[in-house]
């Protein structure tokens, strides 16, 4: 299944060189030459490593995001992000794009996975979130005050290397303070994403110009008349991103009928034993919310956002609590088909090949081509007619070294 929404190849061959995908056919078109290893995919599917576009290395599940970062800011970077990458890619996940996090910390964190020195997997970061007041104990926040500083706030992240800029709480700034930041974002070749938790952030996004929303709010039980004129103006002169991160939300009431989910021992890889004992004791008293309605506002939501002509991308807000980076993955993917109704090889075109393009890296990464890097994983029987099968992967390789 190369993700770019074909039929998927019966007995298919791919041959791999270094980091690169070399040649692919099939058993009856393509010989494995002498002096390869030959990894058997019999009775699987193989396809390309998932993009996850929405989620946070920092966080680790904590009930507390507060509490969290005040213990342990600083383990972001020597013992949570590691641990949290690592449970990413053995999840199947080969890319991710982080949406929240201490810019140099999250900056150097990728270094270090692109130079093989930790497992993990290829990471895009925007820094910490934007927003008008930070708040003091907000370690992944930047604060911002007046047009001009925005933009400078926006130049100074750019040019530390992050891949996108990220906005929150739009309601607490000024159209013209997010214009500026668009403008300053675009002429470094960055967009910018914004929350959508409320009506006025989606709004003053908007307004704003911003290329991507965040989540979907479940205050209202549907868009009103003004935001779905405007999101139609919007998509029929440039595109807008959405990606609704839906997974958890619709799923917080059987988590509050049955929490077993989150004692999963894979949430807990590779942290430290004093983080393990704390998140149990956290966990345990965790008592969900679930938002009555969740699922009917959100599905209603969703089809109003593809009605509107929205370009969805794949997000899991991966590192909330019932939402580790080990199980978030196939939680959403199986959301989106089951839940949502969206046909399987679509979810996965837009959680690779679509994802790829969103971050200009189609040409080398996003589906099982030819001459792009070898991304790749291989499930137990076929996603689409079983999205739960991207539970658990078989084979995880990424750039081609094989780390499941």
């Amino acid at each position: 299944m190369d993700g770019l929404g074909g039929k998927p190849v019966r007995n298919s061959v791919i041959l791999l060189r270094g980091d690169r995908i070399e040649k692919i056919g099939t058993v009856n078109t393509l010989p494995v030459p002498a002096g390869y290893e030959k990894i058997s995919t019999e009775g699987m599917t193989v396809m390309p490593g998932i993009w996850d576009m929405h989620m946070h290395l920092l966080y680790g599940g904590y009930p507390s995001g507060g509490q969290w970062q005040t213990k342990y800011r600083d383990q972001y970077e020597k013992d949570i992000m590691p641990a949290t990458a690592r449970q990413e890619l053995l999840s199947g996940v080969t890319t991710v794009r982080d949406l929240g996090a201490p810019p140099e910390v999250i900056l150097r964190v990728k270094k270090r996975i692109a130079a093989g020195e930790i497992p993990g997997p290829t990471v895009y970061a925007s820094g910490p979130q934007i927003a008008h007041d930070s708040g003091k104990d907000q370690t992944f926040r930047l604060m911002v005050s007046g047009p001009a500083d925005a933009k400078e706030k926006v130049r100074e992240l750019a040019n530390m290397g992050v891949d996108y800029i990220k906005i929150t709480d739009q309601e607490t700034l000024t159209v013209d303070e997010i214009k500026a930041m668009v403008e300053e974002a675009h002429a470094h070749r960055l967009r910018v994403a914004a929350h959508a938790r409320s009506l006025g952030e989606i709004r003053q996004g908007i307004a704003g110009g911003v290329d991507e929303f965040e989540h979907i709010n479940l205050q209202e039980a549907e868009y009103p008349a003004d935001i779905m004129t405007s999101l139609r103006e919007r998509t029929a002169n440039r595109p807008l991103l959405w990606t609704p991160t839906a997974g958890l939300q619709m799923r917080l009431g059987n988590l509050a009928e049955n929490p077993e989910a989150v004692d999963d021992p894979s949430t807990e890889l590779g942290f430290p034993p004093n983080i393990i004992q704390d998140m149990r004791a956290a966990v345990a008293q965790w008592k969900p919310q679930p938002v009555p309605n969740a699922r009917e506002i959100t599905v209603r939501k969703f089809n109003q956002l593809r009605d509107a002509g929205v370009t969805f991308l794949f997000g899991t807000d991966a590192g909330q609590t019932g939402n580790s980076h080990s199980q978030s993955m196939w939680q959403e993917m199986y959301t989106w088909v089951n839940e949502l109704g969206m046909d399987p090889l679509l979810a996965i075109r837009r959680a690779t090949f679509v994802a790829a393009q969103t971050m200009g890296a189609e040409r080398e990464s996003g589906s099982v081509s030819e001459g792009k890097f070898a991304d790749i994983i291989a499930v137990h029987g076929d996603p689409t007619r079983h999205i739960e099968v991207l539970r658990d992967p078989v084979i995880v390789i990424k750039h081609g070294q094989r780390f499941k």
